[in-house]
């Protein structure tokens, strides 16, 4: 796998839009220019935002082809360090026509999201580029008030000051789904997103011991959009991974059934550990558990292996930063996440 080079202040970053389109309407326009300020003020960066990225969207739902276009283009420019998505939603999979690997390949550089991007990560797992299960333009860098302390640590330690290894520590405050929001108007802007001391930390939920291993994995929900695909990982292509999850809609049942669905490809018996995010609406935390205690723990014959439940990625606030193939321990008689080498050279 390929790693991109760390930022440095004077570095051009890229902002795409590859899935809802949701930057360019009327409405999200301020949160763009929050995410602009910060960058160029805080991180000392300059922003290109890509040429189809703000037509709203309408438009981007029925060309895939510009959004492609988009992240063709940012990986050609040789000034782009890096490729920041807005935000998610749930066609992503429709660029895969319009991809070509070898510009990726050829191009590496840091490119981070989340939700639906999930389809994008395995689209450079497929060309062999390291990508980062991260921050977006929409919900993080663009967060009211400013970058909660937590996730501006994480975007430090593995896109600016890439440390020799990095603990993954449960934050000590949370907000999820089922909280009052904070609505995306511009008069809201400079209101602090409130949040709730962190009760629970790292749950260890089965197994025990230390497994360490290569990240792999994403949104749980998208999954059944790429099984099949080209850009799907073969069963051995999960041999001796951290296996990492989250969940963003799905109902413990279903859950249930997508986690039976990579059980029968065999991926339950080829990793050597799984991640947990931490649930995105604060009901489905004990059906999530149990989905997976029922399915990894006892359908597919694997108690023994170690999975950390509650963990700070995916859809609930904050988030930390998740490597694509970068090496990591699960420790789950110390229930800790350690990245083992720097996210970024």
């Amino acid at each position: 796998m390929i790693k991109p080079e760390h930022l440095k202040k004077g570095d051009t970053v890229a902002i795409v839009s590859l899935s809802a389109g949701t930057i360019g309407e009327p409405w999200a326009l301020h949160k763009l220019r929050i995410a602009k300020e910060r960058l160029e003020r805080d991180y000392g960066l300059r922003v290109k935002v890509m040429l189809n990225a703000l037509r709203g969207m309408a438009y981007l739902h029925d060309h895939p082809e510009v959004r492609a276009a988009d992240l063709m283009a940012a990986f050609r420019d040789r000034e782009v360090k890096a490729i920041l998505c807005d935000t998610g939603g749930d066609d992503t999979v429709r660029l895969l026509p319009y991809i070509d690997f070898d510009v990726i390949r050829e191009n590496p550089k840091i490119f981070t999201g989340f939700s639906d991007t999930t389809a994008n990560h395995f689209m450079l797992y497929h060309a062999g580029l390291i990508s980062y299960y991260g921050p977006s333009v929409l919900s993080n860098f663009s967060e009211y008030g400013k970058i909660n302390d937590y996730t501006a640590a994480m975007i430090r330690d593995t896109f600016f000051e890439p440390k020799p290894t990095l603990e993954i520590p449960s934050s000590p405050y949370w907000r999820d789904g089922e909280d009052e929001p904070v609505e995306w108007k511009e008069e809201n802007m400079h209101t602090p997103i409130p949040y709730h001391p962190e009760e629970r930390g790292y749950e260890v939920i089965q197994g025990r011991g230390a497994a360490e291993g290569e990240l792999l994995g994403g949104c749980l929900d998208v999954f059944i959009m790429l099984m099949g695909t080209k850009i799907w990982p073969a069963p051995e292509a999960w041999a001796e991974k951290i296996l990492f999850l989250e969940m963003c809609e799905l109902t413990g049942d279903q859950t249930t059934y997508f986690l039976r669905g990579l059980a029968a490809q065999g991926i339950f018996d080829r990793v050597r550990g799984v991640i947990v995010g931490k649930p995105t609406n604060r009901s489905n935390y004990e059906p999530y558990k149990k989905a997976f205690q029922t399915v990894v723990g006892g359908e597919a014959g694997r108690p023994d292996l170690p999975i950390l439940y509650n963990v700070n990625f995916g859809h609930s606030e904050p988030i930390c930063v998740l490597p694509y193939g970068v090496r990591c321990r699960l420790d789950a008689d110390r229930k800790t996440l350690t990245l083992l080498e720097p996210a970024t050279c």
